[in-house]
């Protein structure tokens, strides 16, 4: 068993190795890939607690899809957290390199900086191509119907995208594995998956997940909360520093309680408008996003991650968390 010095050794050698797994070699094969996992046991959850139609009636007509989906997502966090230490315990028993390997190897998969920063890219990549590529592009990056916008709609989608899933790939992961080693991270991955899936106000799929994914969305809102606001602050920094007062009003004009940090971040640094039209418009006097800021966009993204493990390092040393 190691001691606390070489648990902390271990879980710095565990991230610095999982960062330059991810920079070489990218996303594992799916069949191998554990977030892939999540999804097939969310897919089938939720065929069973998401109602192919919205029960008549006040809260108590909807509280069996509600409980249903708060129960499959706290078996299936159980189930991934349980897992994750299993692995842990297992890493640690060996010298403190091995661990160290090891434990980087299986959290790996919980990081996708390098598909983030690629998909993100090819979005800019397909514009100097075609609109048309473009917009097939970023559809495989949001969720929002992408058919009508315009150049700069689409660019701005991207930078946002880039913004707001530097938190949910890359910095929440890590400060959950700092917090809490290997567990902390994979359930943060699985609570973020859910969300992806079962985190919608009305229909989609064939089913209603207003109530069945309440739990999954509330869930991640709080395990991404403090996260989003380091992301902020990260990318402020990496820029130079931006006002608070203006970063805590624009990060508030979204309506997910936690997106808008990172992408006002985003928006006040480069100095432009990103937005969705209609809902919200962040640093709203900026001027429209250009091929050199969605570049520029990509460079504070990389100085952010470095910042991250930066700062992540007198923090391992000091607490260890395995």
């Amino acid at each position: 068993m190691l001691t606390d010095i070489a648990i902390a050794n271990t879980a710095l050698v565990a991230l610095l190795v999982a960062l330059c797994l991810d920079r070489w070699f990218g996303e594992p094969a799916t069949r191998w890939h554990p977030v892939v996992w999540m999804g097939g046991y969310l897919r089938w959850a939720g065929e069973a607690v998401a109602p192919e139609r919205a029960p008549a009636g006040g809260l108590r007509y909807q509280l069996p899809a509600l409980l249903g989906g708060a129960a499959a997502w706290l078996v299936g966090a159980a189930g991934v957290g349980l897992a994750a230490f299993a692995i842990q315990r297992v890493a640690i028993e060996f010298a403190a390199g091995a661990a160290g390997l090891l434990l980087g190897v299986a959290l790996k998969p919980l990081l996708a900086w390098r598909m983030l920063r690629e998909e993100t890219a090819a979005v800019e990549h397909g514009l100097a191509q075609s609109l048309e590529s473009a917009r097939a592009q970023l559809g495989r990056l949001v969720s929002r119907d992408v058919a009508a916008l315009s150049e700069t709609q689409v660019r701005e989608s991207a930078i946002e995208s880039l913004a707001e899933n530097l938190n949910d790939s890359v910095v929440a992961p890590v400060f959950w594995f700092v917090l809490l080693g290997l567990p902390g991270a994979a359930v943060y991955r699985f609570a973020n998956t859910a969300d992806a899936m079962w985190g919608y106000r009305g229909r989609r799929g064939g089913r209603e997940w207003e109530w069945a994914g309440k739990w999954a969305a509330r869930a991640d809102d709080v395990l991404s909360w403090l996260p989003a606001r380091i992301t902020a602050l990260l990318l402020g920094a990496v820029a130079g520093g931006l006002p608070w007062c203006a970063l805590r009003r624009e990060a508030g004009r979204t309506p997910s309680p936690n997106s808008g940090w990172p992408m006002a971040a985003m928006a006040l640094a480069l100095g432009v408008c990103l937005g969705k039209r209609g809902v919200y418009a962040l640093n709203g006097g900026g001027r429209a996003p250009q091929r050199a800021d969605a570049q520029r966009a990509q460079v504070l993204a990389a100085r952010a991650v470095l910042a991250l493990v930066v700062f992540s390092i007198p923090v391992l040393m000091k607490w260890p968390s395995l």
